[in-house]
């Protein structure tokens, strides 16, 4: 059994400012974003306040519960993060499952959750400097004694690492999970059958019908739902504790 599981393929390089590498995970994102804002003109158009069409209702309905979400873990005074938080809610969850349809899941490419894990630290950085100033920010550090000011100042680090690790892993893991059962499953097969004469009868993958099927419905459907809400509301609760 001969596997490989790599990371995204390299389609392009900008011959700039060293090489700008064009990835798999960057084409599949810019089509998953493409796709999102083609389905929200497409739900958006042509609104109505008296006789409402069921796209529009179906449109007002995933902006209430994101609005009432957001509301209820943030706050009142937070209520502008709510396209951020739609954003990176659909982002995540678009992208892991767009495995389903034979993409590469770009949430399985590191690089990406880092970038959404630092948006959030700086968002949470200047949410702390506009509660409690500068100086203030500096001084919070050293709290509640000075002693602990480089742990203090690790742990505001590890915020974003672990946030980008854990869905970055969550989702990786299961691409490298899935593919080594595909294999073994293929030599199992092949094993079972390669004892029948026929050429034909004796390629047929019959292994790998029914139990991937099931294991997607975990690694492609649960885990995709779930690491897309674990990491909006760790931004939420995190952003409006930093005051």
């Amino acid at each position: 059994m001969n596997i490989e599981v790599n990371g995204p393929k390299i389609y392009y390089e900008i011959p700039i400012l060293g090489g700008i590498k064009i990835t798999e995970s960057i084409v599949n994102m810019w089509f998953v974003m493409a796709v999102t804002v083609a389905v929200c003109i497409w739900l958006t158009r042509n609104l109505s306040v008296k006789n409402p069409s069921k796209k529009q209702i179906v449109a007002e309905k995933l902006y209430l519960m994101l609005y009432n979400l957001v509301k209820d873990v943030m706050g009142e005074k937070y209520i502008k993060f709510v396209p951020y938080i739609g954003s990176l809610f659909t982002m995540s969850i678009l992208g892991s499952l767009s495995s389903l349809f034979g993409l590469r899941a770009y949430t399985a490419d590191f690089s990406v959750t880092l970038g959404w894990a630092l948006m959030t630290f700086i968002m949470i950085q200047a949410n702390k400097i506009k509660h409690k100033g500068v100086w203030g920010y500096i001084k919070s550090f050293a709290e509640p004694v000075a002693f602990l000011t480089p742990l203090n100042l690790v742990s505001e680090i590890a915020n974003p690492i672990s946030m980008a690790f854990r869905h970055f892993g969550n989702i990786a893991s299961g691409v490298v999970i899935t593919s080594l059962i595909y294999g073994a499953l293929a030599s199992l097969s092949k094993t079972v059958l390669g004892f029948i004469p026929n050429d034909f009868i004796s390629q047929i993958p019959i292994f790998q019908v029914g139990l991937p099927a099931i294991l997607s419905i975990y690694f492609d459907l649960f885990t995709s739902f779930l690491q897309a809400y674990i990491i909006s509301m760790l931004t939420m609760v995190y952003v409006s504790g930093a005051e």
